[in-house]
């Protein structure tokens, strides 16, 4: 029986180990801390929003982030001191530019097959991840913004996905709790949200049923290529063993393991915060919303995790693996529901920072590397939650169907 490793417990590397297990192939996941999904998998935004396929590369966010370097509590927050990876992974963002509206249909229909498999999962498995399916809304403060979500919406339909405009009056009626004064927005009926936390450990103990080896708390020292196969060394005392192949769902690990198996995957650390505002009174429950919402002016997404939980997140901070949680990035998430939200109650708000993979065209690295028996799944950025089961799925295919794999 074919033997492979899975590097990383995230979204990415358990829904892998998950797709791998079903075919029948030994699985060893293999995570350094002590249970699944406690980095970028823990406390992110929460859509699964094949809405919010826009790849980034392009001019619009160049001259965000020029604009707003000299803001701590930017959406988007560039710091100026350079070093040689985030130069080059610059230098190939802007590279990917002419592929903009390319990478954005592709990612469209990325989401929505992959929405496919992990709501089929989880109801195969009875994973209760407090998933809520009423739609995405996007919330457009002038007209500006509006209007190029239109052209956004044109590259969107091309990849399957249909969002509808909406006034500020049928906003009102798809999420009544809403305040503030906006121009318009979008509505994806067929997006939805969960806690990835939720999903992921649920997946993860699926996994063990499958008899997969989890192997918790255990730390990856060496990759090494061995007479086609891998060596994967593990925690203080080099304890070793050979797989016939590795997936590299590493998450920002990736750009490392990657360069010590003679692979180039440009993987950058883009910090993301989110709060999670415990709604323990009834006026709190009753004035947050149900609808989840993506404010384009803000770059702030909000989802409602079950009865007593309202989920915010965004921002994008290019500061290299620093995972520090700052007041002064907190702020604006917190100021953000007291504004769009008054009746919400903020007394008990749970802050958190991860750190996205983010790979320069946006697009995931799926697949194989140079060496035989080296595979990647990794690079999600921003959208690992949505995109996760079809990329795992791919990867498993293309597995399985190598030819060094199955000699």
């Amino acid at each position: 029986m074919t033997r492979v490793a899975v590097l990383g417990a995230g979204i990415t590397g358990v829904t892998t180990a998950y797709a791998l297990a079903k075919r029948g192939v030994n699985v060893t996941l293999i995570e350094r801390h002590r249970y699944a999904a406690m980095e970028t998998s823990y406390a992110n935004g929460g859509q699964l929003s094949a809405s919010h396929a826009e790849v980034w590369n392009h001019k619009a966010t160049i001259l965000n982030a020029l604009k707003w370097m000299a803001r701590r509590d930017a959406p988007l927050l560039l710091h100026p001191w350079p070093s040689w990876h985030k130069l080059s992974w610059f230098a190939q963002f802007l590279a990917a530019m002419p592929a903009y509206e390319r990478n954005t249909i592709a990612t469209a229909r990325l989401a929505i097959t992959a929405r496919a498999h992990l709501f089929a999962w989880a109801q195969e498995e009875h994973i209760d991840f407090d998933h809520r399916r009423a739609g995405i809304l996007h919330v457009y403060r002038d007209r500006r913004g509006f209007e190029r979500a239109a052209g956004v919406s044109r590259l969107l339909a091309q990849g399957g996905l249909e969002r509808r405009a909406v006034t500020r009056q049928e906003m009102r009626a798809i999420e009544p709790t809403l305040q503030g004064d906006f121009y318009g927005g979008y509505y994806t009926d067929s997006d939805s949200t969960g806690d990835i936390h939720k999903f992921t450990s649920g997946l993860a103990d699926a996994c063990g049923r499958l008899g997969v080896v989890c192997r918790y708390g255990t730390a990856v020292t060496e990759l090494a290529r061995e007479h086609g196969k891998v060596r994967v060394s593990v925690g203080v005392g080099e304890d070793s063993s050979v797989f016939d192949a590795v997936v590299i769902c590493a998450g920002t690990a990736s750009r490392a393991m990657a360069a010590s198996l003679g692979d180039h995957v440009n993987v950058y650390p883009v910090k993301g915060y989110s709060i999670t505002v415990q709604l323990d009174d009834a006026a709190s429950r009753a004035a947050a919303p149900k609808v989840s919402l993506l404010d384009d002016a803000t770059k702030l997404v909000s989802s409602r995790l079950g009865e007593d939980r309202l989920r915010v997140a965004g921002t994008a901070e290019f500061n290299g693996f620093n995972d520090d949680i700052r007041a002064d990035r907190i702020r604006p998430l917190v100021r953000w529901v007291e504004q769009c939200f008054p009746g919400v109650n903020t007394r008990k708000v749970i802050p958190w920072a991860g750190l996205r993979p983010m790979l320069p065209d946006m697009l995931p690295k799926v697949g194989p590397g140079k060496a035989p028996g080296v595979y990647y799944n990794t690079g999600h950025g921003h959208l690992g939650w949505t995109l996760a089961a079809a990329t795992a799925e791919m990867v498993a295919e293309v597995l399985l169907s190598s030819s060094a794999i199955n000699r």
